[in-house]
């Protein structure tokens, strides 16, 4: 079948009521580009926060959301030599961090906030910002790993090394959370989850995990923590939720443990005693997903380690108000929407 449009979701303002379906031409790739017919794209937080307004205030319109996309390659630039036509690929959200260190402006090249997003049925990406889709995990579940798997593999496996035996806890069973689970499994490490639904509890202790607590009825989740390690502490606590969360996460923690930055649920802002990072040599970092060449060693990984990626509702293309919603309701995994 010969397409010669392109249908994509436009936002003409902030809010739901101002994303709508727009058909323009399909676009062309530049020397170093590749033009890629999106498969399927997955849904991040931080998407209905850019759709809302609470994230990029200032973001200019007409603009394409969402970060993260699978497709196939059907045009490759002049210039470009990393791929051809008919390959699989996926795009390095951070277009412009290759590897090592970050850019010095971190964020001025990233897919779906400073450059156009992936709900498009035509996507480009530049060849040194794309990298091979895994050929063991389906569109859907491939479409999922650009920010999610990425940014619990690099707070996991890049920022810090696994040790096994040791204790991570892991708020949330949204995808980082469960791709967290996943990886913690495989590294031998020893995984308590904390959520205020049984249900989700019940789940993740089937993917892995070692020990579990509902924060709704053990509102003191870091005391309950400490319990289960013996008074000892966990060695690394993922912050999904931010505000005064973050101290709890603080408490949790063992000597030398340490703290990874990735979620905003809660608040925008973080504030800590002093005394216990100072005694305790408390390492926090910052997790802004990550860079391509780990994304390629993540890849790799996954394949290696046969892990499947959670899934928890796939849309069609013309439903993706109703995909944005359910992000509101606390999935379990990921949300994805298909081109059909």
């Amino acid at each position: 079948m010969i397409i010669d449009s392109n249908r994509s979701w436009q936002m003409s303002g902030f809010g739901l009521s101002k994303l709508t379906l727009a058909t323009t031409e399909i676009p062309k790739p530049g020397p170093h580009e590749l033009l890629v017919r999106t498969r399927a794209v997955s849904l991040n937080y931080k998407d209905k926060m850019i759709v809302d307004g609470a994230l990029i205030p200032d973001l200019s319109f007409p603009f394409v959301p969402t970060s993260d996309a699978v497709g196939e390659i059907v045009a490759v630039g002049s210039a470009a030599t990393r791929f051809k036509v008919g390959q699989r690929v996926l795009g390095q959200v951070i277009a412009d961090w290759p590897d090592g260190d970050a850019p010095a402006v971190l964020h001025r090249h990233t897919l779906g906030s400073s450059l156009s997003g992936m709900l498009s049925q035509h996507v480009v990406f530049g060849e040194d910002a794309a990298v091979p889709a895994p050929a063991s995990l389906s569109d859907i579940e491939a479409a999922t790993l650009p920010i999610a798997a990425l940014t619990a593999w690099f707070a996991m496996a890049e920022a810090t090394k696994p040790v096994p035996g040791q204790t991570i806890l892991i708020q949330g069973t949204g995808g980082v959370s469960l791709f967290a689970l996943q990886f913690a499994t495989a590294f031998g490490l020893r995984a308590i989850v904390t959520s205020s639904s049984d249900e989700k509890l019940r789940r993740v202790k089937d993917l892995g995990a070692w020990q579990t607590i509902n924060y709704r009825t053990q509102p003191a989740w870091d005391e309950a923590a400490r319990a289960l390690t013996d008074g000892l502490g966990v060695n690394h606590v993922l912050e999904m939720v931010g505000g005064d969360n973050a101290r709890r996460s603080l408490n949790a923690l063992a000597a030398d443990g340490r703290l990874s930055i990735i979620g905003l649920l809660g608040a925008m802002e973080i504030s800590f005693p002093i005394i216990p990072f100072m005694r305790n040599r408390i390492v926090v970092q910052g997790i802004s997903v990550g860079h391509r060449r780990a994304f390629e060693r993540m890849n790799q990984a996954i394949e290696a380690l046969g892990i499947k990626p959670v899934i928890d509702k796939v849309h069609g293309f013309d439903d993706v108000p109703q995909a944005l919603r359910r992000l509101e309701e606390g999935p379990f995994g990921k949300i994805v929407i298909t081109m059909a």
